[in-house]
């Protein structure tokens, strides 16, 4: 086959109690357009041995890919899509590695900023979470009061009412049979240093909003890009949380025209 010179590299991001798993969909439709695709667990994801109570930081929880982008080659650019937490792992590469991500693109995501706490956007979501919400997802301190560290459950019902409710039933049913417990880090996030303008502020960032999610709901994505408007916003219409398995030809086509439009000449 000969060589797409037009290949972009795609890195996607999972969210919160999700794998690279959850992206199987999309990476073969990309890949079928000639571009190349990576997926990653994060710690204590997928099937990262790990357990989510043993990971100290939310840097260590991202060292997956912080680890891919210190290995690309010294030329080579990457887009990096973060869904849902996964913004807020994206942003911390961005932060790290600025000159290695050609856009960051912000899949119905946290998106945090550099005037505030990485833990802003966190806490100003968390402050709008109500039972109804929550279902029978559960969130459980189980550090100490000194050092407070809360894990995130997510049941059936939460799956199938909040996050999954225009997705295909077999996508729902992969998803109780993998997700795991995770966390939000927030605790952490709120003593760590303000992203950097001199790193996240120099990526290009473009926002994907998904007009039915039910979790990250349309009101809190819009505030979220008028707390730091990005380069350029797109939406789907009648995606769910998971928009990878809801709307997959659409987020490729979202892919495909940022890549083509921010990611030229990489």
């Amino acid at each position: 086959m000969a060589e797409n010179k037009n290949q972009k590299h795609f890195i996607l991001v999972h969210g919160l109690c999700h794998g690279a798993w959850c992206w199987y969909k999309l990476k073969s439709l990309l890949e079928s357009t000639g571009h190349r695709v990576t997926v990653l667990d994060l710690i204590a994801s997928g099937i990262n041995m790990k357990a989510i109570q043993n990971v100290q930081t939310f840097h260590e929880y991202t060292k997956p890919l912080l680890e891919i982008l210190a290995s690309l080659p010294p030329d080579e650019k990457v887009i990096v899509v973060g869904h849902s937490l996964g913004g807020m792992n994206l942003a911390l590469a961005m932060d790290e590695f600025p000159n290695k991500i050609s856009v960051g693109v912000f899949l119905t995501a946290f998106m945090p900023d550099t005037l505030h706490q990485p833990s802003y956007v966190l806490e100003k979501y968390l402050g709008g979470v109500t039972e109804e919400l929550l279902q029978d997802a559960q969130l459980v301190n189980i550090g100490s009061p000194q050092i407070p560290f809360t894990i995130t459950f997510m049941g059936p019902k939460f799956l199938s009412s909040k996050l999954y409710h225009l997705s295909p039933v077999e996508d729902l049913e992969l998803a109780k049979a993998l997700i795991r417990p995770g966390s939000l880090f927030t605790e952490d996030l709120s003593k760590a240093k303000n992203f950097s303008d001199e790193g996240f502020g120099t990526v290009t960032r473009v926002y994907v909003v998904c007009n039915e999610d039910n979790v990250m709901v349309e009101e809190f994505q819009r505030w979220t890009i008028q707390n730091n408007p990005p380069k350029d916003v797109l939406e789907i219409k009648s995606a769910d949380h998971m928009p990878m398995f809801s709307k997959t030809q659409e987020v490729c086509d979202c892919l495909l025209e940022i890549a083509n439009k921010y990611a030229q000449g990489n």
